[in-house]
């Protein structure tokens, strides 16, 4: 039997992904906010990254809306301009001004006042293409999270990822890569998945 690349996956997953009505989208945005309020970390976590939805992804802006309603503070990834294949976090805020990345993605205009290093965050939510029952979690293919969340991986210690999908992104098992980053919880609209992580 011919096992699935993982390019497979991710063509198969995004298709599915980006067949949701946009009722379903609308529902499972709100259905996020109930499972993410559930969170264990949450009242603890102060300093909360995500990121603006593309290419079919669950709707993260109503949670950044009401996590600002919870005096929470947010902050967006930004491709860093000159260490290659790095992430910055910039505060985001209603007053931002965003601009689109190489990827065609909203992120904030950079400006080095608004960058929260990654040791003052508290959590750091991940999009995916896809997610499997040992929360091995299936990225665009660029490494920028494996490599944001490489630190926490190795210590333990620093901004806990916590994954973010629609239901039908999950899949049985995924093709794993050494250098992949796996999640200790994903959110999903109906519940959250959690793993105990092997370092």
């Amino acid at each position: 039997m011919q096992t699935l690349s993982r390019q497979d996956f991710r063509r198969l997953i995004r298709t599915k992904r980006n067949a949701l009505c946009s009722d379903t989208q609308y529902q499972a945005a709100l259905d996020l906010i109930h499972q993410f309020s559930q969170l264990s970390e949450l009242p603890q976590a102060q300093h909360i990254a995500l990121y603006l939805s593309s290419d079919g992804e669950l709707d993260t802006s109503p949670l950044i809306h009401w996590l600002w309603q919870q005096d929470k503070n947010v902050y967006l990834p930004v491709i860093h301009p000159f260490s290659q294949g790095q992430l910055l976090f910039l505060h985001y805020t209603p007053q931002t001004a965003l601009v689109y990345n190489r990827y065609g993605i909203l992120e904030p205009k950079l400006d080095l006042r608004l960058i929260q290093p990654l040791a003052k965050l508290d959590l750091i939510c991940t999009p995916l293409v896809g997610f499997d029952r040992h929360g091995h979690r299936l990225g665009m293919g660029g490494g920028y999270y494996d490599r944001t969340l490489s630190g926490w991986f190795t210590t333990g210690v620093g901004a806990k990822p916590i994954g973010i999908a629609h239901d039908c992104q999950y899949v049985e098992a995924l093709p794993v890569e050494a250098w992949d980053i796996p999640l200790p919880k994903i959110v999903t609209p109906s519940q959250i998945w959690q793993w105990e992580i092997e370092r």
